[in-house]
C-alpha cells in the first residue's frame, strides 16, 4: 500500500511516497475506506516540522481531511455497505468518551487525523463507522475532502461558539486560507456583513466572489484596522475571525466594536502576543476560543456543501505523487483554497 508521509520531522524535503506499508484490517466499529483524496491543511505543516512533546509513531502519513469508498466492514458495523461513497470527519473521539452524550465531543480528549494518530494520504485508511457520511453521487470526492476540518471549523466558530446572528457585521483576517474561504461563506449563509483583510488585491477580488462585501488589500493601507473602523463609522464590527495570531491580534481587538466578539480559531504566525486589558474591559469584548466542531456540526455543515449552499475552494489538486509539492505550495502560502491530493 503507498501513502505520503515522513519517517522524521523536518523541512518539506522529509515529505515522500512511501509504497511499501501494510493495508489495514478494520477492527470493532471500524470501516476501511478506500481513499480517493486527501486535503492539506496547515497542521500537517505543523505535525511534519514537530513540536517539543509532539511523539508519535513513524512513518507518519500526512492529511486530516478525505472521501473515497467503502471497502470493507469491521464487525459490528451496521449503516454502511462496501461501495459507500463517504467523507470522513477528522476528529477521532473514544468510544468511552462521557462527551460523546454531550454533543460537544470537541471539547474533550479527540485524536486529530494526520496530527496525533496516522492520516488519510494514503491508498486504505481504516476508521470509526460513526465519522463517516455518506455523500451524494453528484459530489466529487476533491471537494468532499477539501470541505471536512475547515468547514466544520468555521461553522463551529461562528454559528455554535459565535452565535453570529442575521444582520451583524464579521471582519474575516485572511482571505485565502481553508478556514477563510469557509467562513465568508457561511458568515453569508447566515445573512451578516462580511468584511475580509487579505494580503493581495487578487485575493480580495476572489474573496470579493465568495461573497465578502467589502475587502481590505493591507498591502495598499498603512493600518487595516484603522481602515475596519473607517468603514464602520468609527463603530468597528460584531464578530472578528482570527486564526493568525500573533500578528494580528491587536489590530483584531481594535477592530471589535463595543460589546464585540474576537474568535481565535488559530494562530499561524504564533501563539503569544501582549495583550492589553484596557481593551477587553472597556470595549465589553469577548475572546471565544474555537477548535474544530461536534459531529453534529460536521453533519450540518456537510449537508450544506452537499446542497450547493457552500461551495469548498479547492486551489490545486496533486496526484499522491506531488505530496510534497503540496506541502511547498501551503507553506509558500501563496494559493487561493485547499490543495487536494489524488490518491
Amino acid at each position: 500500500m503507498r501513502g505520503a508521509g515522513f519517517y522524521e520531522h523536518g523541512p518539506v524535503d522529509v515529505i515522500q511516497v512511501i509504497d511499501n506499508l501494510p493495508i489495514p484490517e478494520p477492527g470493532l466499529g471500524e470501516v476501511r475506506v478506500a481513499i480517493k483524496a486527501a486535503a492539506l491543511n496547515r497542521l500537517d505543516l505543523w505535525v511534519r516540522d514537530g513540536w517539543p512533546g509532539l511523539d508519535i509513531p513513524m512513518p507518519h502519513i500526512t492529511g486530516s481531511d478525505a472521501a473515497g469508498v467503502i471497502d470493507a466492514l469491521g464487525p459490528g458495523v451496521s449503516g454502511h455497505a462496501v461501495g459507500d461513497r463517504v467523507c470522513v470527519n477528522p476528529a477521532i473521539v473514544p468510544p468511552d468518551s462521557p462527551a460523546l452524550m454531550t454533543g460537544l465531543e470537541n471539547q474533550s480528549r479527540i485524536a486529530i487525523l494526520g496530527e496525533h494518530v496516522s492520516g488519510v494520504a494514503v491508498e486504505f485508511r481504516c476508521v470509526p463507522a460513526r465519522n463517516l457520511l455518506r455523500m451524494p453521487d453528484a459530489m466529487t470526492f476533491e471537494d468532499a475532502a477539501a470541505a471536512g476540518l475547515v468547514y466544520t471549523t468555521a461553522w463551529h466558530s461562528l454559528i455554535t461558539r459565535g452565535g453570529l446572528r442575521v444582520g451583524e457585521s464579521v471582519l474575516i483576517v485572511g482571505a485565502g486560507g481553508g478556514v477563510n474561504t469557509a467562513s465568508i461563506q457561511i458568515a453569508k449563509l447566515a445573512g451578516a456583513r462580511v468584511i475580509v483583510v487579505g494580503s493581495s488585491a487578487d485575493k480580495c477580488e476572489k474573496a470579493a466572489a465568495l461573497g465578502a462585501d467589502i475587502t481590505i488589500d493591507r498591502s495598499a493601507v498603512a493600518s487595516w484596522s484603522k481602515e475596519v473602523f473607517r468603514l464602520t463609522d468609527r463603530q468597528g464590527v460584531d464578530i472578528v475571525v482570527d486564526n493568525v495570531g500573533q500578528a494580528t491580534m491587536f489590530d483584531s481587538i481594535r477592530s471589535a466594536r463595543i460589546g464585540g466578539r474576537i474568535l481565535v480559531v488559530g494562530n499561524t504566525s504564533g501563539p503569544k502576543f501582549e495583550l492589553d486589558l484596557r481593551y477587553i474591559f472597556s470595549k465589553h469584548l469577548s475572546i471565544i476560543g474555537s477548535t474544530m466542531g461536534p459531529h453534529q456540526d460536521y453533519v450540518r455543515v456537510m449537508n450544506l456543501v452537499f446542497s450547493g449552499a457552500l461551495k469548498p475552494v479547492v486551489g490545486a489538486v496533486l496526484p499522491l505523487e506531488q505530496a510534497r509539492e503540496g506541502h511547498r505550495i501551503l507553506q509558500e502560502g501563496d494559493i487561493f483554497g485547499k490543495v487536494v491530493i489524488q490518491v
